[in-house]
Parts: structure tokens; sequence; C-alpha cells
């Protein structure tokens, strides 16, 4: 009966924890699979500005659609997108102007959304610079426009 509970003891002991060569296989795999995955995870908050501002602007234009449908016009570039969220007062000044938003967003970038009315590209033009802030630019520095939409 000694004999048995040997056994349990000895078995006990081996199975207690790790042997290094074990930990540092798994520590490897681990480095492995993180120098795999961090590159692609680090480049989707830029990924996620973008889309915030396609949605920005896809807002943006919705407002100015209902601008122009209570006021025959879109607001002139010199009103700018603020004649959404304040009534303008440089002229022509708008007989039905309502609120159409609370507050005109910055970009993702934090830099005003620029517009052009007449636009180049259609009635009118919102757009962004992109993360560079210059016109023109290729991936995440490209212009994100209504143009886009």
């Amino acid at each position: 009966m000694r004999t048995g509970w040997r056994n349990v003891g000895a078995r006990l002991r081996r199975a207690r924890g790790f042997t290094l060569i074990e930990l540092m296989v798994v520590i490897m795999i681990l480095g492995v699979l993180a120098a795999l995955v961090v590159p692609r995870v680090m480049s989707r908050p830029d990924e996620a500005r973008v889309v915030a501002a396609r949605q920005d602007i896809a807002q943006i234009m919705q407002a100015l659609k209902l601008y122009r449908l209570d006021n025959s016009r879109y607001p002139t570039t010199e009103q700018g997108l603020q004649a959404l969220a304040r009534r303008p007062t440089s002229g022509p000044i708008p007989n039905n102007w309502k609120s159409y938003l609370d507050k005109v967003p910055n970009d993702p970038w934090g830099k005003p959304y620029q517009y052009l009315s007449p636009g180049l590209r259609g009635e009118v033009d919102v757009f962004s610079f992109g993360a560079d802030g210059q016109s023109g630019g290729t991936g995440v520095e490209a212009d994100i426009g209504s143009w886009d939409l």
C-alpha cells in the first residue's frame, strides 16, 4: 500500500507545472502571432476615419438637400456649411431657414470640411482633404468628397 502512495506523490510532482522549454515554445508562438496581427490592426484607425468622413459627408449632403428644399437654393460658398447650423447673416438671406444640423462637424482629422457652391464635380461639393490636409493624395491621404457617395 505504501508503494501506491509513492506513485501518486511522484505523479503530482511531475504534473505541477510546465518546463522551461514548453514556456519558451508558447512565448515564441505568441510572438509570431503578434508580429502577424499587430500591423493589420494598426492600420484600422485610418480606415475607420475614412469611413467616418464618408458618413459625415453623407449627413451634410442630406442637410444641404433639405436646406435647398426649404430655401430653393444651396448656401453660397461664403455662407458655407455654417448656414446649416446658424441662420446666415450675409446675403442672400434664406426665407424659410431652419436648423439643419446641431453643429457642423470637423473631419476625423480635426479639420473643417470644405464646401463649394457651385461645386466643381456636382451642384455642390463637400469634401475633406484626408489625413494629410492637402489636396490630392492616395490612400488615407486622398481627398474624400460628396462625389464618392
